[in-house]
């Protein structure tokens, strides 16, 4: 069964990683996928093909969700673009850019609130319009179990995914009414090309750790958005899903 056979969905940042895999099962599943990367052309038009070989309408955009004009405009292209309508919004791209404290500059801490938070802010912001006119839609934002119990060394992205989990919850109490969902999932430890840089005992260390003595997969954390995105959801809004394999737990 296709849960989400004939909807649009737009994803931000998904020519790598999370967004990749995403953008993959939501394909699978029947959804037209607009999605948005930076920098990396070459994946981007290769995930496009790909998943335009699912039957579905695929399209990449090159867009800074950090950029308040960007975002409006490739939401009116989109709109243009998929017929009218956006069902779904995933908003997942985002950065790191680790330090202590003590060695933060400025500008590592407001790139990383402007492209992790400011970004969901403004694509939220630009759908909105759309899906109150719907009277319908499902916004998912990409936060982290950093976000719900904060990392040394992670203050400014801990601060910007506990942003986004208020800002999901404040979205899901004013637009509610008009049957428009907003949830945020908080992923663990996912195994990503980022991860694969990483000294293997490290990784090993963290995978035993997690309860389920794993990482996670992008898949694992698209099929949260799947459900959060489907009717199987329909009575869920304002929750934040820990996929984390049981790391905070």
């Amino acid at each position: 069964m296709k849960l989400l056979e004939g909807k649009n969905a737009i994803i931000t940042g998904a020519s790598r990683g999370i967004g990749t895999g995403i953008a993959q099962v939501f394909a699978k599943h029947g959804a037209n996928v607009a999605f948005t990367y930076s920098s990396s052309e070459a994946p981007a038009l290769a995930l496009e093909k790909e998943l335009s070989a699912y039957g579905v309408k695929a399209k990449a955009y090159k867009s800074n969700a950090a950029s308040f004009e960007d975002s409006e405009k490739l939401v009116a292209q989109v709109l243009e673009d998929f017929g009218g309508v956006i069902d779904i919004l995933i908003n997942n791209a985002g950065i790191t850019k680790d330090n202590l404290l003590m060695r933060m500059g400025e500008d590592d801490f407001d790139s990383v609130i402007e492209i992790n938070l400011k970004s969901v802010f403004n694509m939220t912001k630009a759908v909105q319009r759309t899906m109150l006119k719907q009277r319908s839609g499902s916004i998912i934002n990409m936060s982290s179990v950093v976000g719900v119990k904060g990392n040394a060394g992670q203050a400014n992205y801990a601060a910007s995914k506990a942003g986004m989990i208020g800002f999901t919850k404040s979205i899901a109490l004013e637009l509610g009414s008009r049957n428009i969902r907003c949830n945020a999932i908080a992923p663990g430890f996912i195994e990503t090309e980022m991860t694969d840089k990483l000294d293997a005992k490290v990784v090993q260390g963290w995978r035993d750790g997690i309860p389920l003595k794993r990482g996670g997969q992008p898949e694992d954390v698209a099929n949260a958005c799947l459900f959060l995105a489907s009717d199987l959801s329909a009575y869920i809004t304002g929750q934040v899903l820990n996929v984390d394999g049981g790391m905070l737990t």
